[in-house]
C-alpha cells in the first residue's frame, strides 16, 4: 500500500522523523556469544491529513531558505586516524557505471554519522546529564564520546588524557587538540580499522570496537572488501599511511552492533551506580528474528550501487556490488534542523547534501517500515467497527534505537460533510498527540490497547522507562527498565522467550493480537447521526522526539539545552505519515 507524502516541501519546512539508527543484521551463521541472551549483567525485569488535525503554518525556516554550500571537510592526520578531508581527496567526485553520484564524501556527510559530533539533541542531553549528575561528568562523558566522537576519544584514552565533550576542556572547544577528529563524528578511517577481534561478543557492545594503536605509518592496515592489486596498494600506502586489506567483516552486523547495542549505567536514588540499563538494542532484535536469514544491516542502511563503481579517482578498476556509504536511518526531523541551522553548527554538508539525505530517509520510512490494512468494518447504526493490523517491515522493532522515538495510529471518521465525528491520535505542531496521557502528565503515560473505544485513547508504539523507585523517566541515567515497551516487533520474533534486554513489556505481552510483526487492534467509533457515506481514515505516523523528551529539557541550565530548545521551537514537530489507508463507508 502506498505511502502518504504528508508533509510540506523541503524549501518550506522540515517534519519530524525517525533517528536512528535502525538495527543491524548480518549472516545468519554470525551468533552472539550468548546464544539466547546477552551476557552483560542484566536489567531489570496519498491522503492529505484530516482536517482535525492541527497543520503547521508554511513559513521559511530559520535561514531564510538559503541554499548552504556547507564547509570543507577537514584535513588533519595523527598516528591512529586521518579525517575525512585526508580520505575524501581520492574519493571523490565518484559516479557509478549508471551514472550514480556514489561518492564517499558526498553521501556520508549528509548522514547522522558525518554529524554525530554536532547532533543538537544529544548534545543537550549531555548536558541536562552532567547537570544532574556532575561527579559522573567522567563516565558520562566517556561513554557519550566512545561512538559519537570515536576518533578523539580513542586519541585521548591511548595518550593516557582525560575525555571530555563539553566546556573548556572539551573536544568541541576548537582549541582542543583533538577538536577536528571529534566533530569529524563518525568518519572514515574509524569504521575502516575496526579489528574483527571481537565482533559478535559481549566485549564488543558499548562501543567496545578494537583499533590498532600499535602499527605505526605508513604500515597502518585500512580494511575494505575488494583485493588491490600492488601499484594501486602502494600509492595508496604512500599518498595516506594506510594499507589496504581486503576482509569480509565489515559487511558483518556484528561491526554495526559495536556501537548500536548500547547499555547505559543507572543510578540509584543515594547516586550510585546501580547496574546497566539495555537502551538501544536493535541488533538483538534483528538476530532473534526471522530478518537476519535474509538481510544485512548493510541491506538496508548501505544499500548496494546499480553496476560497477570506481572507488577511488585515481583507479581505472570497476567494482562490484558496491555499497553506497549513505548509512539512511529515519532522523529527517534532526537532519533538517542541522541544515537549518548549519551555519551556527558548523556543519560541513551543504543543503544539496542534507535534501538528498532526507529523500533517501523519506523514502526507507514510507516504503521499508511499516504498512497498514484495515480489516472487518461494519456500520452499526452509529457506530462504525474496524480492525486496523500494522505490519512491522523492518528487520527490529520499529521504532528502535533511542527511546525517544514514537510511533502511533492516527484514525479519523468523518461524515459527508468533513465533519469530524471519532478522531484518536490527532496531533499538533508542538509534538503533542492529543490524549496521550505522558504529553499531557510526565508521570503519566498511554497503556498498550488490544481496542480502541475512545477518542483519548491512543495507541502509541513506544518505550517508556522507569526508575528505581518504577516511576517514568528520560533520563538515561535513571532509567532501570521499561514500564512500557510495545514498539512493533519483526517477524518471527518471539515475545515470549527468555532474552529479557529485548522483551516486550506491559500489556503487549498478553496481548494475543501483538505478535509475529504484526499488531491486529480493533475501533469502535460511536457518534451522533451523520451524513453518509462516511469516511474512514487512518495513518500510521512516526516521530524520532517525543513531546515529552523535548519538554522535559525545558528549564535546565545550560547553552547546549538553551540551543536545542531554540531550535526545536522554530521547527515544527509534526509526524511522518509512514503510510495511510482512507475507506469510504455507506456509500
Amino acid at each position: 500500500m502506498n505511502a502518504s507524502l504528508n508533509y510540506l516541501t523541503r524549501t518550506v519546512i522540515w517534519l519530524p522523523l525517525v533517528f536512528l539508527l535502525a538495527a543491524c543484521s548480518q549472516a545468519a551463521t554470525e551468533i552472539p556469544t550468548a546464544t539466547l541472551a546477552p551476557t552483560l549483567p542484566p536489567a531489570p525485569t496519498s491522503t492529505p491529513p484530516p482536517t482535525a488535525t492541527t497543520a503547521a503554518t508554511a513559513t521559511t525556516s530559520q535561514q531564510d531558505s538559503v541554499l548552504r554550500e556547507g564547509e570543507p571537510l577537514p584535513v588533519k592526520t595523527s598516528d591512529l586516524f586521518s579525517t575525512s578531508g585526508s580520505c575524501s581527496i581520492c574519493h571523490t567526485n565518484m559516479t557509478s557505471s549508471s551514472g550514480e553520484i556514489i561518492s564517499l564524501d558526498y553521501t556520508w556527510r549528509g548522514s547522522m554519522k558525518a554529524n554525530a559530533a554536532r547532533d543538537p539533541y544529544f548534545l543537550a542531553t549531555v548536558r541536562s546529564e552532567l547537570n544532574e549528575f556532575p561527579d559522573l561528568a567522567s563516565t558520562i562523558e566517556d561513554k557519550c564520546a566512545t561512538c559519537h566522537m570515536s576518533m578523539a576519544r580513542t586519541m585521548a584514552v591511548e595518550s593516557g588524557e582525560p575525555v571530555s565533550i563539553l566546556d573548556e576542556d572539551g573536544f568541541l572547544n576548537p582549541e582542543n587538540e583533538l577538536h577536528l577528529f571529534a566533530v569529524d563524528g563518525v568518519s572514515c578511517t574509524l569504521c575502516h580499522q575496526i579489528q574483527e577481534t571481537n565482533l559478535g561478543n559481549d566485549s564488543s557492545y558499548s562501543g567496545g570496537f578494537v583499533i590498532d594503536t600499535i602499527t605505526e605509518k605508513p604500515d597502518r592496515v585500512i580494511f575494505g572488501p575488494y583485493t588491490t592489486d600492488a601499484a594501486e596498494a602502494s600509492l595508496m600506502q604512500s599518498s595516506s599511511g594506510f594499507i589496504p586489506e581486503k576482509t569480509e567483516h565489515l559487511s558483518r552486523a556484528a561491526l554495526c552492533a559495536t556501537c548500536h547495542t548500547l547499555y547505559t549505567p543507572f543510578i540509584d536514588s543515594a547516586g550510585n551506580i546501580a547496574g546497566e540499563f539495555p537502551e538501544q538494542m536493535p541488533f538483538f532484535e534483528w538476530f532473534y528474528s526471522d530478518i537476519r536469514r535474509t538481510q544485512t544491516c548493510q541491506d538496508c542502511h548501505m544499500p548496494e550501487v546499480e553496476g560497477g563503481v570506481r572507488i577511488s579517482n585515481l583507479s581505472q578498476t570497476l567494482r562490484s556490488p558496491f555499497s553506497k556509504h549513505s548509512f539512511v536511518g529515519g532522523n529527517a526531523y534532526m537532519l533538517g534542523i542541522l541544515d537549518d541551522f548549519g551555519d551556527e553548527l558548523g556543519v560541513t554538508a551543504s543543503t544539496e547534501h542534507f535534501d538528498d539525505a532526507i529523500a533517501r530517509t523519506l523514502d526507507q520510512l514510507q516504503n521499508s517500515t511499516a504498512e497498514i490494512e484495515v480489516e472487518n468494518i461494519q456500520l452499526l447504526g452509529n457506530r462504525v467497527i474496524a480492525d486496523v493490523l500494522i505490519t512491522n517491515l523492518a528487520g527490529h522493532k520499529f521504532p528502535t534505537g533511542f527511546p525517544s522515538r514514537r510511533t502511533w495510529i492516527h484514525v479519523t471518521l468523518q461524515d459527508a460533510n468533513g465533519d469530524v465525528l471519532f478522531e484518536s491520535g490527532a496531533y499538533g505542531d508542538d509534538g503533542r498527540i492529543a490524549g496521550n496521557a505522558n504529553d499531557d502528565d510526565p508521570d503519566q503515560y498511554e497503556p498498550h490497547y488490544d481496542g480502541i473505544v475512545q477518542a483519548d485513547q491512543v495507541q502509541i508504539y513506544e518505550a517508556i522507562l522507569r526508575d528505581m523507585e518504577n516511576s517514568v523517566t528520560t533520563r538515561l541515567l535513571r532509567a532501570a527498565g521499561y514500564l512500557k515497551d510495545n514498539r512493533l516487533i519483526p517477524a518471527g520474533f518471539e515475545k515470549g522467550a527468555p532474552y529479557e534486554d529485548i522483551a516486550v513489556r506491559g500489556r503487549a505481552r498478553d496481548d494475543v493480537n501483538f505478535v509475529d510483526g504484526v499488531d491486529r487492534i480493533q475501533y469502535s467509533m460511536a457518534f451522533e447521526s451523520a451524513e453518509s457515506p462516511l469516511r474512514l481514515t487512518v495513518e500510521l505516523v512516526y516521530q524520532s522526539i517525543g513531546y515529552r523528551w523535548a519538554e522535559n529539557l525545558r528549564g535546565i541550565e545550560g547553552e547546549e539545552i538553551q540551543r536545542f530548545t531554540r531550535y526545536y521551537d522554530a521547527t515544527p514537530n509534526l509526524p511522518v505519515v509512514i503510510d495511510s489507508v482512507e475507506i469510504e463507508i455507506g456509500g
